[in-house]
């Protein structure tokens, strides 16, 4: 069921999967240039197990189109839309832009998340990549000030993001594309290496794992979910 979030920052729109109640819920974000549709084949069987909350982040999908935009605010927006609906701790899975998203909320408050997956992740280091400027045909409903904001953060990231990777105290698994990725798998590693209960694996089909891979990648969470 979608529904309409209204966190007091934004509206965004927000899938909701029924799972077992009792357990601790799951939140899937998608990457730039997307949305919650991403998720469409892996959200019903992650949704056995748990209650699954799919939201598109602000500017994106079907969600208020509002900026300004950045991982700091659509972190903001994610911590007010759990607030809004009552979930305390959740376990965040992200995509790429939704990873950093899923990154800084941990930083910040990490007593809201149970675990945390990072699916191609930018590493929260000066990457040095060309600010894209055009739309993605991917994403319809997109505002195009969400690129160059996002770009720009990850060229130029704040220092004590990569600095607080050693201060994150929930179990971590880091999900990198292989050499097809873009992004330096290197520093992936050492991302997940500097996270005390951080785990690495490698799932060689590029940056989009989760679409390319989906059975790979539900196997690598549930089993990093399931012995914690």
């Amino acid at each position: 069921m979608t529904e309409y979030v209204d966190t007091g920052r934004v509206k965004l729109a927000c899938r909701t999967l029924a799972g077992p109640p009792g357990a601790v819920p799951m939140v899937l974000l998608h990457g730039g240039g997307g949305d919650g549709t991403s998720w469409d084949q892996l959200a019903p069987r992650f949704a056995k197990d748990r209650p699954v909350y799919v939201p598109d982040l602000r500017g994106m999908g079907a969600s208020e189109r509002s900026g300004p935009y950045g991982p700091t605010v659509f972190r903001d927006d994610l911590l007010a839309m759990l607030d809004r609906l009552g979930l305390d701790r959740v376990v965040l899975v992200g995509h790429s832009l939704g990873g950093i998203v899923a990154l800084l909320t941990t930083l910040a408050a990490p007593e809201r998340v149970a675990a945390l997956v990072l699916e191609e992740c930018p590493p929260p280091v000066p990457l040095g990549m060309p600010v894209p400027t055009d739309l993605p045909e991917s994403a319809p409903f997109y505002d195009r000030e969400v690129r160059p904001s996002v770009w720009a953060t990850l060229n130029s990231p704040d220092p004590a993001w990569w600095q607080g990777l050693a201060g994150i105290n929930v179990p971590v698994l880091v999900v990198a594309g292989g050499p097809d990725s873009f992004l330096p798998q290197d520093k992936m590693a050492e991302m997940a290496e500097r996270i005390p209960a951080g785990e690495f694996t490698t799932i060689p089909v590029g940056h989009v794992v989760h679409p390319n891979a989906p059975n790979s990648f539900a196997d690598a969470v549930e089993t990093f979910l399931a012995g914690r």
